[in-house]
């Protein structure tokens, strides 16, 4: 009797213990692992860092209503909102598969519309997390026209332009270097896209602003400059400021993995440059003005963290102090050339900032890439193909611009009317101001 209730106490001990241990077991064969853990640091990361890209948005809208007349500031907004909304979904569609799908002869992606057929790709992360992070630049991308043609471009224009960049244009390009394309094969370096968005938005904005002509008053008979001052520059000052707060998304983001150490190195040549550029810029600005120019001294900040976007994680700190400060100051020259010699009205400077800067930072990678830069030993074979890879961006770009807007002027015509711009587009394209005390119009009756 007594055996009998032992083996029974013996028995029930047996069944308790498999019933707390057995959910262990198989927790530990189905739970994370090391790998998995990675997988999941590496997608927060990325998805962190494309939230940042997202607050640029908010950047570029205030630089661009700071250095614009007050009388446009509703425009400005309404341009920068729908750029995002707009471009997320056209690269949902269309621009993703463009750029990251199956290869076509090293120049286009084929399947991945709306991201079907998932299984075609594979990034280390989940695709969504994926997409979202190239959602975000894509939309900067575009919104990098907006303030090279404000004040005078038509709302609908600039939409439909929008909705083409973001579908053929940057994705064609981005396919190139990013997606398995023919300068990616070739050893092009652009880490986090001086060449692929900005350089590739500041030609669209050199194309577009060059066909738009010029803001009335800007430029008198006799070829005369006249200064038209932004309205507001603390706005711009804290626009600017967003905007650097977001490229410690925008650069070390573009590992994709909180894994990596490099992410810390690659913050620290985003901030130097930043910095950097923007001394020199007070500084230069200063020697040759007589005053340390404030608006010049913002966007040399820009003009910096533009220059180190190619080669972020190429370069050392002491490269980066070198390409930002170069850079700061090659944007002051470009805005003299294309204010006073070309005679292209830039109100927020735009072109100078990304599109010269951004393809002189992905030239520099050339010389200062710690593996294969000329400086570093490496001869002059990534220094050309630099060159070459940013010659047939702006190429590309260039056409695609001269195509688009003038499809664009000859149909539906890309410039408000005199009176419109007088008046400013807030009143003629959207029936309110944004400040209502300086309305001198009765806004629209929408209901």
């Amino acid at each position: 009797m007594l055996r009998t209730m032992m083996k029974r106490k013996l028995l029930v001990f047996i069944l308790s213990l498999m019933i707390i241990l057995v959910p262990f077991a198989v927790y530990a064969a189905d739970g994370p692992t090391p790998e998995s853990n990675a997988v999941a640091i590496n997608t927060v990361w990325t998805l962190v860092a494309a939230f940042l890209v997202f607050i640029m948005h908010a950047g570029f809208t205030c630089v661009e209503a700071g250095f614009t007349q007050s009388k446009n500031t509703v425009n400005i907004i309404m341009k920068n909102f729908m750029t995002v909304c707009i471009g997320v979904v056209v690269y949902y569609l269309i621009g993703f598969a463009l750029m990251f799908g199956p290869d076509i002869a090293g120049f286009i992606g084929s399947k991945g519309f709306a991201l079907t057929q998932r299984e075609l790709f594979d990034f280390g992360i989940p695709l969504d997390a994926f997409w979202f992070f190239q959602a975000v630049f894509a939309a900067t991308c575009a919104t990098i026209v907006s303030g090279a043609m404000a004040e005078r471009t038509k709302f609908n224009a600039y939409l439909l332009f929008c909705i083409f960049i973001c579908a053929v244009t940057y994705p064609i390009i981005g396919h190139w270097i990013w997606g398995g394309g023919w300068l990616q094969k070739l050893g092009f370096i652009d880490f986090a896209g001086s060449t692929v968005v900005h350089a590739v938005g500041g030609m669209s904005a050199l194309i577009g602003a060059w066909m738009v002509g010029a803001r009335v008053g800007k430029y008198s008979p006799d070829g005369k400059v006249h200064a038209i001052p932004g309205h507001s520059i603390p706005l711009g000052a804290l626009g600017v400021l967003l905007l650097w707060f977001g490229w410690f998304g925008f650069n070390p983001g573009s590992t994709l993995a909180g894994t990596n150490p490099a992410i810390a190195s690659i913050a620290v040549t985003t901030m130097l440059a930043g910095a950097a550029a923007t001394i020199t810029s007070m500084l230069f600005s200063w020697i040759r003005y007589g005053k340390p120019d404030v608006s010049l001294t913002l966007n040399g900040c820009l003009a910096g963290l533009v220059a180190i976007t190619a080669g972020a994680a190429a370069v050392t700190a002491n490269g980066a102090l070198i390409i930002g400060g170069a850079a700061g100051i090659l944007m002051i020259f470009a805005v003299e050339f294309f204010d006073r010699i070309a005679k292209i009205d830039d109100p927020v400077g735009a072109i100078s900032v990304h599109g010269v800067c951004g393809s002189f930072g992905t030239i520099m990678v050339g010389l200062f890439a710690k593996e294969g830069g000329l400086l570093y030993g490496g001869g002059a074979a990534l220094l050309g193909v630099q060159v070459l890879g940013v010659a047939a961006a702006l190429a590309f770009a260039g056409i695609m611009g001269l195509v688009v807007f003038g499809a664009l002027k000859a149909t539906t015509g890309i410039r408000v009317t005199e009176e419109e711009e007088h008046n400013g587009l807030d009143i003629g394209e959207h029936g309110i101001s944004a400040y209502a005390e300086t309305s001198t119009a009765p806004a629209a009756n929408i209901f």
